[in-house]
């Protein structure tokens, strides 16, 4: 099974990580992102850029209005991610627990990624959905 976990953070804790140095950083990251490897339960990992640099895309008008970032009421803002292939939600969990970025104002969602066999496979959506992942290796 596959679960996300999801990096959150506070524009608080956010900061905060700006008086850490750089190459601690990675090096503790990088050797979390290691040891996730070695385990073989690692997808894909990645950290987003500033909320500053993001925009908005807000559907609530037509056509949908684009704001540049920062998100504005925003309370934690979404920093980055990790997929990973574990057997359960508890080892998702587990993981999760162990991530290095900790603190006061961070927080870690765990959300199952579903996978295309869970969807109706007699739908032509699905079925172009799935020749694709196999013609990529993704299936």
């Amino acid at each position: 099974m596959k679960y996300m976990l999801i990096m959150r953070a506070t524009d608080e804790a956010f900061a905060s990580m700006g008086q850490i140095d750089f190459d601690q950083m990675l090096e503790t990251v990088g050797k979390f992102n290691d040891e996730l490897i070695r385990a073989g339960v690692l997808v894909a990992a990645e950290g987003l850029d500033d909320a500053a640099n993001g925009v908005v895309v807000d559907y609530s008008a037509e056509p949908p209005v684009v704001t540049d970032g920062p998100y504005g009421e925003t309370k934690e803002l979404f920093g980055g991610f990790y997929i990973l292939n574990v057997a359960s939600k508890e080892e998702a969990v587990e993981w999760a627990k162990r991530l290095p970025i900790q603190g006061p104002g961070f927080k870690t969602e765990v959300r199952r990624v579903p996978t295309i066999d869970e969807f109706p496979q007699d739908n032509p959506w699905i079925q172009k959905e799935r020749a694709w992942r196999e013609a990529t290796g993704q299936l």
